[in-house]
């Protein structure tokens, strides 16, 4: 069967191909621009949006299994045409699908659920290890990271883990109809988050805690619209409680233990030093 990764050079979609590749699947893989996508040669890369409904038409011939992804467009919103990617996968022959989606639902997740001919696996992580990245600038830089909320914890989530689970789904047995709520393996604050890196690029790191009044002057002043920092604010702020309760679905599903923030780190550490 050919399986369609869509979101194939984001942060999971790469993982998602790796994954399908090693299992020796046949992988279309979706993206805007095939000319930089830089993804393994056994993935037959292919363009589109899924954003542009009509642009999946082709993408979609011969394709029985699907990795969707809630959100699309450079400002990463929620997808508008959810129903009708839904409809016209349906009528293609695919009948599995993973959705990789965020706490909120859009218009993908319900049109996915209602549609009878399809088995479908949620996959819900909370916040990516990889979010880390944003602090390689100023760590390089200064050796110093400045956020709000240095208390605040997360129990952050691998993003290779994150597609292992998509990819276990796609083609084993056993996972319809089911909401996956991925966590890593502990909750760190933001304090543990820069000291484990500093571990990993054996280097101390200084953390200064910023005001919320502070992080909103910086996020506009970097170009971030309102919406988004009101968001970021609220979220780290108040950390919603229950999508980072700790639980072990990385390892049910892909029958080994969720990685580890300092494991994430120690393969990142290049992108932190000066």
């Amino acid at each position: 069967m050919t399986i369609l990764v869509t979101g194939a050079t984001g942060t999971v979609g790469r993982h998602v191909v790796d994954e399908l590749i090693r299992d020796g699947r046949r992988v279309r893989a979706l993206t805007r621009d095939p000319r930089r996508a830089n993804l393994p040669a056994e993935a037959e890369v292919v363009a589109g949006d899924l954003t542009v409904t009509d642009s999946l038409v082709p993408v979609l011939d011969g394709v029985t299994a699907v990795h969707l992804i809630t959100f699309g467009g450079d400002d990463y919103a929620m997808l508008p045409n959810g129903q009708e990617i839904v409809d016209l996968a349906v009528k293609a022959g695919v009948r599995k699908v993973t959705v990789l989606g965020g706490w909120d639902e859009g218009t993908l997740e319900p049109a996915v659920r209602a549609a009878g001919d399809l088995d479908w696996t949620f996959v819900r992580p909370t916040e990516f290890m990889s979010n880390a990245l944003q602090w390689a600038e100023p760590i390089r830089a200064e050796g110093v990271v400045r956020e709000p909320f240095g208390d605040a914890t997360t129990a952050m989530v691998h993003e290779a883990d994150i597609a292992a689970v998509a990819a276990r789904t796609l083609v084993e047995e056993g996972h319809a109809d089911r909401v996956y709520g991925l966590t890593g393996p502990a909750r760190l604050s933001t304090r543990d988050k820069v000291r484990i890196i500093g571990e990993a690029i054996g280097r101390e790191i200084g953390f200064v805690e910023l005001t919320e009044e502070q992080a909103r002057e910086r996020m506009a002043a970097e170009g971030q619209p309102d919406e988004l920092i009101d968001f970021l604010i609220n979220v780290f702020g108040n950390v919603p409680e229950e999508p980072n309760i700790v639980n072990s679905n990385v390892e049910k599903v892909t029958g080994r233990p969720a990685r580890t923030f300092a494991q994430w780190a120690a393969e990142h550490a290049d992108a932190f030093r000066a």
